[in-house]
């Protein structure tokens, strides 16, 4: 079982691993949120440890083990490639720790599926880090789609798509679960199940690949609800930048940019078009980084009885790993 938490101190958390996004956006986000304490880094290199542990006040670990082993942590932050995740999440769990993991959770359902019934059986909190339903800005969409802004959902697409990135990143590498389907394709599959629901399928898909490195640079999906909503997922490594999402409905269109990851101070702006109207909606900014962080350390101090993170985050991270695994399946794979 889990170590006690309560709500008179900070949720003590260690980090597995000296990841880009742990530095850039995670442990500055664990640090500055009252709720939780970071307390050890650990690293298989001492001197690296040691190095990301003195740019933020926090222990050194040699050894993702020897963190784990450490009484004094209550939860972990795991930011590994996506062929570690399983078996440090899994090694997590069984030391008795709440575990915040990067997307995806594992790169398969089957042990996305294991690892939540886990977690669950111990009295823990498995979450998969997807940050972005935590801004506001999707509330607002959401709210507008039911009032009707532009009357019923015909069509949805998502969109993630970065430049090319320096030949030695882990995204290039095939025997980490590099590759843009796990690490960009996830976001607009999990977009469609968060604004179309659950019952989204997969259709058809193409994957590009580079034949050198072995991995999807590119790709995109067309899924549908039961309902009959289409939805249009595209994602790469090799394209301009575009996060974004467009809702195709009976009376008009609305438009989302900047729609996965919005800068803490960025405000938002949703675009609402019917056929005589045309609408700028500037929201406030938000931090979904620290939203997700407050509700990780809020679900880890609520009772729970035998349930993960709750219902719907659990069944969405399983829903997204099965997605994941039709998108592979029925692929049509193109290698240049």
């Amino acid at each position: 079982m889990g170590a006690p938490t309560t709500p008179d101190r900070p949720l003590r958390c260690g980090i597995l691993g000296c990841a880009d996004i742990a530095r850039r956006r995670m442990l500055p986000t664990l640090a500055a949120v009252p709720d939780v304490e970071p307390v050890a880094v650990a690293s298989r290199s001492a001197a690296k440890a040691a190095e990301f542990a003195a740019a933020f006040g926090c222990e050194a670990v040699t050894g993702y083990d020897e963190l784990l082993a450490s009484p004094g942590i209550d939860a972990v932050y795991v930011p590994l490639p996506p062929l570690l995740h399983a078996a440090w999440i899994e090694k997590a769990l069984r030391a008795g720790k709440h575990v915040l993991a990067e997307k995806p959770l594992t790169a398969d359902p089957d042990s996305t599926e294991r690892l939540l019934r886990l977690a669950a059986e111990r009295g823990l909190v498995l979450l998969e880090n997807v940050a972005f339903p935590h801004h506001e800005q999707h509330a607002t969409v959401r709210k507008l789609l039911a009032d009707g802004a532009i009357g019923q959902v015909r069509d949805f697409a998502g969109s993630f798509t970065i430049p090319p990135l320096p030949e030695d990143n882990m995204r290039y590498r095939s025997d980490v679960g590099g590759g843009a389907l796990l690490d960009m394709g996830v976001y607009p599959i999990r977009a469609a199940l968060h604004h179309l629901g659950p019952d989204v399928g997969v259709l058809h898909a193409v994957l590009r690949l580079d034949a050198s490195k072995g991995v999807v640079m590119a790709g995109r999906i067309l899924a549908c609800t039961a309902g009959g909503v289409t939805a249009d997922l595209t994602f790469g490594m090799e394209h301009s930048y575009r996060t974004s999402l467009e809702f195709a409905g009976s009376n008009g269109r609305l438009t989302l940019d900047r729609a996965f990851t919005p800068p803490p101070a960025h405000q938002p702006v949703l675009r609402v078009e019917r056929q005589d109207h045309r609408e700028e909606i500037t929201l406030r900014a938000d931090d979904q980084f620290a939203n997700v962080v407050r509700y990780f350390a809020r679900v880890v101090r609520t009772p729970r009885s035998g349930k993960g993170p709750d219902d719907d985050a659990a069944r969405a991270s399983l829903r997204q790993a099965q997605l994941v695994a039709e998108v592979e399946r029925k692929a049509v794979r193109i290698t240049r």
